[in-house]
């Protein structure tokens, strides 16, 4: 055994000085940065601009956001703080993944629908990006000491304060650290949609598709494990239940759209010719006549 367990911090907020960081916040800004920068490379690479994904990275984060959060609100209003501004408590943890990816997509899409760009082929730009920006985004549940999984006594237990166990474990020390599984599995699901995408013709947004069938694949099974209070529908976790949907739609569709699906006008950037400025002067009195 390399280490007994892996420890959790005491709390969840940082003091330097006058300065308060809430670290699960700060987990949130570094996985939207890893996205916007992981988005901006891929879609320079098919020839468009930075900022479009600058643009798109405002609205879909601040549209994704009040999804996950009143996602969160609508699932688990019992885990609400009570207090008035507890609905928009971000930083005490509770964001929905389902009611962030969904608004902010939206969001992104009319933004390069107004830009006369390809919504498809962002989509696809964009997937592997949000896909390391759950990952990253799982440790500010590991600051937080939440949504961890069953107890164990595996070497890689997750260290839980009495105070965050549930009642019914409260005299178990150690958990799954369900945050850690998730953030390994997104990781490399990152680099396995890179490499599809890079030795496979793939017809936007078939990518998209294939990464909402990876993460929902994996939720599924860590749904399995987390002990946190959630909702039950036919003796599963709601948001089982809600992998289970979603993956089933999306896999069909990746199945349709890229095997079955008629091409048609092929998804593109469209190029934008480059500025034009003024025709360079030659001074009078320096022209040559050829000889």
């Amino acid at each position: 055994m390399l280490i007994a367990s892996i420890p959790s911090p005491h709390t969840g907020v940082v003091h330097l000085g006058p300065l308060t960081i809430h670290m699960y916040g700060l987990m949130l800004l570094l996985a939207i940065g890893a996205c916007v920068w992981l988005t901006g490379v891929r879609w320079t690479r098919l020839g468009g601009d930075w900022d479009l994904v600058l643009r798109c990275a405002v609205w879909g984060v601040a549209f994704g956001v009040i999804g996950a959060r009143a996602y969160h609100d609508i699932t688990s209003w019992h885990e609400v703080p009570n207090h008035w501004w507890g609905f928009a408590a971000v930083w005490q943890g509770g964001l929905g993944v389902w009611g962030g990816i969904l608004l902010g997509v939206l969001a992104g899409a009319v933004i390069v629908r107004r830009a006369g760009e390809s919504v498809r082929l962002m989509m696809d730009a964009v997937a592997p990006g949000l896909l390391l920006a759950q990952g990253i985004g799982r440790w500010g549940n590991w600051w937080n000491q939440e949504l961890f999984g069953k107890p164990t006594r595996l070497p890689w237990g997750l260290e839980i304060s009495p105070v965050h166990r549930p009642a019914q474990y409260v005299g178990s020390a150690t958990f799954h650290p369900t945050f850690l599984y998730e953030f390994i599995y997104d990781v490399v699901g990152v680099g396995l949609l890179l490499l599809v995408a890079r030795r496979f013709r793939i017809k936007p947004p078939a990518l998209f598709a294939l990464y909402v069938s990876y993460y929902t694949f994996g939720r599924f099974f860590e749904e399995l494990l987390r002990v946190d209070p959630s909702r039950h529908v036919g003796g599963l976790r709601l948001n089982a239940v809600v992998s289970i949907v979603v993956f089933a739609v999306s896999t069909a569709f990746f199945v349709w759209w890229q095997f079955f699906h008629e091409p048609g006008e092929e998804a593109r950037v469209a190029r934008k010719p480059p500025p034009r400025g003024p025709a360079m002067a030659v001074p009078k009195g320096r022209v040559r006549s050829g000889r």
